[in-house]
């Protein structure tokens, strides 16, 4: 009954935070449900079924990034709503339940529209091709698409309810995000990404013998060398990790000498932002790298192309940047303030917007650079 009431105030960016996490969890439950399909049609082959469960696990982390980050931002975006359950009696733990089971509750009803179309087809609907994915046939046992589905609201509601801060549940207790990062915190991902560099282009230099474990990829996407794969990951991994620092580091460039209030702006506020912005826009440039990548090996390789990884990746991509939205939506709630103050000092707003403008070129140099490598990197790899 709560969340009932609860959609009857919702908003447009409610309505489609809430849309979005039911439609992504539908698609993972088509996923994990011709995972099923697929293994009581051939239940000779275990291996297989290991396989396709494990394809699900991107999306399924997609969908668990994407709550994550879009229930962190439910306390900033709607403080009134904090603020009355506050007055209702419901304490912090309370209220970051209550967040989490608005998610699972998304996700849930997106799972159970997907198993309703499920067992639709399987009432000799669907033609032949659509038969081993649905394992039409054979018997379908009752717990199996249960215990399936229900780690789809399980995953999300657990990842947002990780993803909120007690403290940060209540009104007014959002913490200072400080703005710096730790000589660790910026050396991990230098050494990922250097060591990961120097793997790949070992692996890569002329005349260099196999090392007798090539790894075939998935996708589609032929084999590799272990090293080329390692130092590809570890490099990869090194500049999503470094991205968040590079972020702030431009910021702060932004700002050296004598700036302009525009480049003082523009400069403080990517250096502000750099911690909350770093991780979403780190991962959806890898996403978009690796996707980018694989467009381009299946358009030089023809008839290599597969379906269902590209319907994945279109799942990964619509989640990240669905997070990367929430997070800006974040962001801009919790400048509100410093806005209006700047406004009530007498800045003119083609002042602001022109600091917004230059904080996104400049992140965008970053993610550009970041992104640029990851992807050479990858397709020097699958060459």
């Amino acid at each position: 009954m709560f969340y009932l009431r609860l959609a009857r105030g919702y908003r447009a960016l409610d309505l489609g935070r809430w849309l979005l996490t039911a439609l992504a969890g539908a698609v993972v439950a088509g996923f994990l449900l011709r995972a099923l399909g697929r293994a009581m049609s051939d239940p000779i082959g275990p291996g297989d079924a290991l396989v396709r469960l494990l394809w699900c696990l991107p999306p399924l982390a997609a969908v668990a990034w994407f709550a994550a980050v879009a229930a962190r931002a439910v306390p900033a975006q709607r403080p009134e709503r904090i603020t009355g359950l506050t007055a209702a009696g419901a304490g912090a733990a309370r209220i970051r339940a209550l967040i989490a089971g608005e998610i699972a509750l998304a996700c849930t009803l997106g799972s159970a529209l997907t198993l309703l179309v499920f067992l639709v087809l399987r009432n000799d609907i669907a033609g032949p091709e659509l038969a081993p994915d649905l394992g039409m046939g054979v018997p379908l046992p009752a717990a199996a698409p249960v215990t399936l589905l229900a780690l789809v609201p399980l995953t999300a509601g657990f990842a947002a309810a990780s993803a909120v801060p007690l403290a940060e549940a209540l009104p007014g207790g959002r913490r200072p995000v400080p703005t710096g990062f730790s000589p660790l915190r910026i050396a991990l991902p230098v050494g990922l990404a250097v060591t990961g560099l120097a793997l790949e282009l070992i692996a890569l230099r002329p005349g260099s013998a196999a090392d007798g474990r090539p790894i075939r990829l998935p996708a589609g996407l032929g084999s590799t060398s272990t090293a080329a794969l390692g130092g590809w990951a570890a490099c990869a991994l090194g500049l999503v990790l470094l991205t968040g620092p590079l972020l702030s580091w431009t910021g702060r460039l932004l700002a050296l000498g004598r700036p302009t209030p525009l480049r003082l702006l523009a400069g403080r506020g990517l250096t502000a932002q750099a911690r909350r912005l770093g991780p979403p826009l780190a991962v959806l440039t890898l996403a978009l790298a690796m996707v980018l990548t694989t467009i381009r090996y299946w358009i030089g390789t023809p008839g290599s192309a597969d379906a269902l990884p590209a319907i994945e990746a279109c799942l990964v991509l619509g989640c990240t940047a669905a997070a990367v939205v929430a997070r800006l939506a974040e962001v801009r709630t919790a400048r509100r303030d410093v806005t209006d103050a700047l406004l009530r000092l007498g800045a003119a707003p083609r002042l602001l917007f022109g600091a917004v403008a230059l904080r996104t070129l400049a992140a965008g140099t970053v993610l550009l650079v970041t992104g640029g490598l990851t992807a050479v990197l990858a397709a020097a790899g699958l060459a």
